[in-house]
């Protein structure tokens, strides 16, 4: 049996590359991350190298789709980088944001991991996590969506899931034609931390989502803002975890499969996941994914920063 071969090519820093074979329900993987340091070139050239040689390539640190209810935006840069593959499929997640995701939260609350009815939440942004944001939304006591706060710069907080799909209508084809750089750091802009809206850190019990949007814009560990909170994200390498662990967040769960202790972001668990199904991107369904997932044994992962990782 061939071994299967999923690349991340992503516009963050190299720092968080990796390289890992694993075993997965019979089938040998090379799973691998190639950042770009937000070389456009680079990253388009790699995807050309990649192309008929790898079995599935992830768009790491781009969205090729963002969510408002169920209409679908495609962000015009990402779509461009994606088009200089011919054979191999590409993704970028949003399978896997659409289900385990969107599983994780309802997994934490069947199994009274937590309690979101007592839970005030923060999603950082919603129209990237769109499965993650419409379950909280409906369990939580309260949330805040954080995209005009995080991701414009507009010092707005969100409060419903309908102000969010009303905003989202009326942005996304705008926002989405914009140069991406403007919307989400890359490089080693990635692991720049520039504090922002610590109030909405601090009333939180939860806060959830990208963790490089988390990352970007936590409070010091000074301000004790984050103490004996709980994130729920994914992506997160041995320094990330370290900085959480320095502000006192308490528990950690993360949505995407652990490889060798690094959590993978979801572009890369959807390139196992359509390989091992053996179909395109276009052609898996929410049962598809699941079904995959259920026989991988998934399970978010949970672990209390305040006792050893």
């Amino acid at each position: 049996m061939s071994i299967k071969k999923v690349v991340s090519v992503s516009l963050g820093s190299p720092s968080g590359d990796k390289f890992v074979r694993a075993t997965l329900l019979g089938q040998e993987f090379e799973i691998s991350r190639i950042g770009t340091n937000g070389d456009y070139a680079k990253f388009a050239e790699l995807v050309r190298e990649l192309d008929g040689n790898a079995d599935a390539i992830g768009l790491g640190g781009i969205d090729l789709y963002l969510y408002a209810g169920n209409r679908r935006y495609t962000i015009r840069d990402a779509a461009k980088l994606a088009s200089n593959a011919k054979i191999t499929p590409v993704v970028d997640g949003s399978g896997i944001k659409n289900t385990i995701e969107r599983e994780t939260i309802e997994y934490l609350q069947r199994e009274e991991i937590i309690n979101f009815k007592e839970k005030r939440v923060l999603v950082v942004c919603g129209v990237d996590r769109f499965g993650m944001a419409e379950s909280v939304a409906r369990l939580a006591k309260s949330v805040v969506f954080g995209d005009l706060m995080f991701d414009v710069g507009v010092p707005h907080p969100i409060k419903s899931w309908l102000e969010l799909k009303i905003i989202a209508k009326t942005f996304l084809p705008i926002v989405c034609k914009l140069p991406f750089k403007w919307l989400y750091p890359t490089g080693s802009d990635q692991e720049k931390i520039t504090p922002r809206h610590e109030e909405h850190f601090r009333q939180a019990d939860i806060i959830a989502g990208d963790y490089k949007i988390i990352g970007r814009f936590m409070p010091p560990p000074e301000s004790g803002a984050l103490r004996g909170k709980t994130v729920i994200t994914n992506t997160l390498t041995p320094a990330d975890i370290q900085n959480l662990r320095a502000r006192g967040v308490e528990l950690l769960i993360t949505s995407t499969k652990e490889f060798d202790g690094r959590t993978f972001a979801t572009n890369v668990l959807e390139g196992i996941v359509i390989t091992l199904a053996e179909k395109r991107p276009e052609e898996m369904t929410p049962s598809d994914y699941m079904d995959i997932l259920g026989r991988m044994d998934w399970r978010p992962s949970i672990h209390r920063l305040l006792e050893p990782f």
